[in-house]
């Protein structure tokens, strides 16, 4: 796009020397931003702070889809002014971003849709401002009522808060708040300066994403370092990243059948879901892929007999899938249940910045698979699965078309595993030294959707800052669009549909 003040970024991971970072005063910051972003081709996939002395820096990383670039830009300010015109106005994905910075930083972003903290963590800027005075909409009617769900949960969900405004049973709005652990990854990965401890912690973001978020720091610290891994292990990892994907598209698949008592499904993928995290702990002794990633190397390298292990597995299991969801779309029931439920139209996810399956369903190719490919898919050609209805229907019928895409990317690298020489094995390096001044953005289509992960470095090549985003940072306000107007009983299979992370979001 002609006109635009940016660094653009050409491959995934990226570096950029933060000397060259184009810096913008923020009227131009703000009008190249709302220009990029009305534009379904451009996201943003990180927005932030880092404050240096007496200033405020602000970075934002815009990504095209279509060029597979990624934009970086910034603002600089004097960290006394206190004030700035609200993106979000305009573009309505920052709003979560603009919401993080104000609670960081204290800084009033006016004419925001509704400006309040994300988290509200001990280091927040408002220190008068507590979780639980949170200002949930209301709607001043007496017609209308609310449902409060949480934030203590049944079972072992995590803390998070639901409030429901209802007219009869019809759902007008929904708000969800979280942010109850207040678990500071983010500082933690500063504070703990040795590479284990940074891939063990990767690990943690999000439980159900390990492999998903620690290739993301991996990618990040290789880069950092100027380390390129081979051909092999780059194979590797990804296979590793679509077996996570197969366990969990399989487990949602059982859980959606779970709530509409389709007993049939719910079983049988639970069973099969069990089959594939066991032949992961059959390769790294772990069931959730914890510990195949590490910086420059591995301690679990996939040896033929394994492949052809995990390879003899998948069939049975696909054929077994492919079975049972033969009998889950065709039953009428499921059907009735999920068809026309929780849409999502192409313009909601758009203006909400949607990521993953929760762009997909709904006409968006966003995929950074395709679009910003990383590791063995810059040469892989992947061409993602896309639907259109937005509704449970299509994020359950996604989930069976990844996992046959996933099982033919699985044999693909695993054949051509084969015809590659036996390299003698290259064990984690925890000794890399990183570059000095930089920035650096990695990104890494997890099961969920697009994870991001940037690091800057300063003049000792010292991590100072380190900023993750989960997919579900976007998607949670997909959620709360996908059940206005259903019925209040069917949000938890909306709630299923899109299985987003309260630890993934509440870092």
């Amino acid at each position: 796009m002609k006109g635009i003040k940016s660094f653009e970024i050409l491959k995934n991971p990226g570096l950029v020397p933060i000397a060259d970072i184009p810096v913008l005063d923020y009227s131009e910051f703000r009008k190249q931003t709302s220009t990029l972003l009305v534009k379904e081709s451009y996201h943003c996939v990180n927005y932030f702070t880092s404050h240096s002395g007496s200033y405020i820096d602000f970075y934002i990383l815009v990504a095209n889809d279509d060029s597979h670039k990624i934009l970086v830009y910034s603002h600089r300010q004097p960290a006394n002014i206190k004030s700035l015109e609200s993106i979000s106005k305009e573009s309505f994905q920052l709003h979560i971003f603009e919401r993080e910075i104000y609670e960081k930083s204290g800084i009033l972003f006016e004419g925001h849709p509704w400006l309040k903290p994300v988290r509200y963590p001990h280091d927040r800027a408002v220190k008068e401002l507590f979780i639980r005075d949170y200002p949930f909409y209301k709607i001043e009617s007496e017609e209308t009522h609310e449902v409060g769900v949480g934030p203590i949960h049944a079972g072992i969900i995590e803390p998070g808060h639901f409030r429901f405004l209802c007219y009869g049973e019809k759902v007008q709005h929904l708000e969800i708040q979280l942010g109850y652990q207040h678990r500071g990854v983010e500082d933690v990965f500063l504070k703990k300066t040795g590479l284990l401890q940074r891939s063990v912690l990767s690990e943690c973001i999000a439980g159900d994403t390990a492999v998903g978020h620690s290739l993301a720091f991996t990618q990040a610290a290789e880069a950092l370092a100027g380390v390129a891994i081979n051909q092999r292990l780059s194979a590797e990892r990804i296979i590793a990243l679509e077996l996570e994907r197969m366990a969990v598209h399989v487990g949602d698949t059982a859980a959606l059948c779970g709530d509409v008592a389709y007993q049939v499904g719910q079983v049988t993928c639970e069973a099969l879901r069990t089959m594939i995290i066991n032949t992961t702990q059959d390769w790294c002794g772990n069931r959730f892929g914890k510990g195949i990633i590490r910086p420059g190397g591995t301690n679990y390298p996939l040896r033929n007999e394994t492949a052809d292990l995990i390879l003899d597995r998948l069939k049975e299991i696909s054929r077994r899938f492919v079975e049972v969801t033969d009998l889950i779309y065709n039953d009428s029931g499921v059907l009735a249940r999920f068809e026309n439920t929780g849409p999502v139209s192409r313009i909601q996810a758009h203006l909400a910045g949607a990521v993953g399956m929760a762009a997909r369903t709904s006409g968006i190719q966003r995929d950074i698979r395709k679009t910003h490919p990383f590791q063995a898919y810059s040469a892989l050609e992947y061409k993602p699965a896309l639907l259109e209805s937005g509704d449970v229907l299509a994020r359950a019928m996604l989930r069976r078309i990844e996992f046959e895409l996933s099982y033919s990317v699985i044999n693909k690298l695993v054949a051509e595993l084969k015809e590659m020489p036996r390299n003698i094995d290259i064990a984690p390096d925890y000794s890399l030294k990183f570059k000095e001044r930089m920035l650096c953005v990695s990104l890494v289509e997890g099961w969920r959707g697009e994870i991001c992960h940037t690091a800057i470095t300063d003049a000792d090549g010292k991590i100072v800052l380190y900023k993750i985003k989960d997919p579900s940072l976007h998607n949670w306000h997909v959620l709360a669009l996908a059940v206005r107007e259903q019925e209040i009983s069917d949000f938890p299979v909306c709630n299923k549909s899109f299985n987003l992370s309260y630890c993934g979001f509440d870092l």
